[in-house]
């Protein structure tokens, strides 16, 4: 069987799979112009998404939605309009950058993080919009009222309370197990809480699918920067998807073994192969329409544990 090329596994992996344009715009936004000052021209991002099989009428309309959820703001300058991260909605790109590229390895105190809200403390519409948002955060809901984390991560949940607007309606509480009670251990709410069966199968099928294409990298002659770029959206984009729907459980309480680090380690190899010379082609396209654009900041070299050397 004749083995591809970088070009054709561009080509067949954009076949496969019907990818939304709007969350494309978000994972490039994320991944290639947060390092270069968070802001782009429009048509700076036309010409990015353009291989990634993104029309220039649907990244005027992602952007234009994605501006309306508040996610990003836009300005004019003429005729041309800059897109830029909402400052409200910075702090949670940067949480989601934070899981994206850092290694797996949270590791339990014996303590769970509950937020409660009894019968009647909050209306419905609200009861849903913090069920939702802490979901978001890897929360699950172990009865009515009842969210909890074993591993939650503060700043994410006072920005999920404060953006709700239940920061002062809610309670916030830490648990740990009372010795010598008789109770169930506490990791075992683990499985009253989580379904980890899609996670983990997810993380099977992004293995399979990114696997070959890291032997093809490590065969083929250094890839050109555009397709560089392409590989490396699309990495991003399969494990951004992956991470977002991950609980974050920390490892005590997760399966043995885990296929979410054998996955870390695949991302990993692969965007180390090809973020280099991807920035090539990022730092040619946004200098077409802003010959000041700058380079990457220094924090995009510590991504997954380090590009340089």
């Amino acid at each position: 069987m004749k083995q591809l090329t970088c070009t054709e596994w561009i080509t067949d992996a954009l076949a496969r799979e019907s990818l939304r344009s709007k969350s494309l715009v978000m994972t490039v936004m994320g991944d290639a112009i947060a390092p270069h000052g968070g802001a782009a021209w429009l048509g700076s991002l036309i010409e990015l998404l353009a291989p990634l099989g993104v029309t220039d009428r649907l990244v005027r309309t992602s952007v234009f939605r994605l501006v309306q959820e508040g996610w990003l703001t836009a300005s004019r300058e003429g005729r041309r309009s800059r897109y830029a991260f909402d400052p409200q909605s910075l702090p949670r790109f940067q949480r989601a950058n934070r899981r994206i590229y850092a290694p797996p390895g949270l590791h339990w105190d014996g303590r769970w993080t509950l937020v409660l809200a009894p019968n009647g403390s909050i209306d419905a519409d609200l009861r849903t919009a913090v069920r939702k948002e802490l979901e978001w955060e890897g929360f699950a809901m172990l009865g009515p009222g009842v969210l909890a984390h074993p591993g939650a991560d503060p700043e994410g949940l006072l920005d999920a309370l404060g953006r709700t607007g239940a920061r002062d309606k809610v309670f916030v509480v830490s648990a740990a197990e009372l010795p010598d009670v008789g109770s169930r251990p506490l990791q075992e709410l683990v499985g009253e809480g989580w379904d980890l069966t899609a996670v983990a199968r997810s993380y099977v099928d992004f293995i399979a699918q990114f696997t070959p294409l890291l032997a093809l990298l490590r065969e083929a002659p250094p890839v050109a920067p555009a397709d560089a770029f392409a590989i490396r959206s699309l990495l991003i984009h399969a494990y951004r998807r992956l991470q977002l729907h991950d609980p974050m459980l920390p490892i005590e309480l997760l399966p043995d073994p885990w296929p979410g680090s054998d996955a870390y380690a695949v991302a990993r190899e692969v965007y180390r192969m090809v973020a280099v010379p991807a920035e090539v082609h990022i730092d040619a396209v946004l200098r077409r329409e802003d010959a000041e654009a700058p380079s990457a900041d220094e924090a995009f070299y510590g991504r997954f544990g380090g590009l340089r050397g």
